[in-house]
């Protein structure tokens, strides 16, 4: 029976993305944990106040979308709940839509359809 053998280099790039998964999960411990000592543990849009084990529902949210701009000062941070936080990221992807990323047979086929384009010629046909 023919062994299986791996691609060549499949090996290197599962232990590139770990290594880079890694890398990403300390530097978020990081800059939460800095976030978290700069700033009150209040979503910067709801205002929900958390404390104990509810802090964990509290995230980093990067203002320009930037993971790897962590200014010291935090200027480029705020504090978001997890709902707030999945709520500012789908406005960006329904603003994408809407800028021209819409599917066929969205908006523009809506903008065509003309309900009362005949309205006149039937309330004529009715009258006489």
């Amino acid at each position: 029976m023919p062994s299986e053998k791996k691609p060549k280099g499949l090996g290197r790039l599962d232990h590139v993305i770990a290594e880079a998964r890694r890398e990403r999960e300390r530097q978020e411990k990081t800059y939460r944990s800095r976030a978290l000592k700069m700033f009150p543990w209040i979503c910067a849009r709801c205002g929900r106040e958390f404390s104990g084990k509810k802090v964990r529902e509290l995230t980093v949210h990067h203002k320009d979308h930037n993971h790897d701009n962590n200014p010291p000062d935090g200027s480029n941070w705020e504090l978001l709940c997890i709902y707030c936080h999945d709520n500012e990221h789908s406005r960006d992807q329904v603003a994408d839509w809407y800028d021209g990323d819409a599917p066929a047979g969205g908006e523009a086929a809506a903008s065509d359809n003309k309900p009362f384009a005949d309205l006149a010629a039937l309330l004529k046909s009715k009258k006489s």
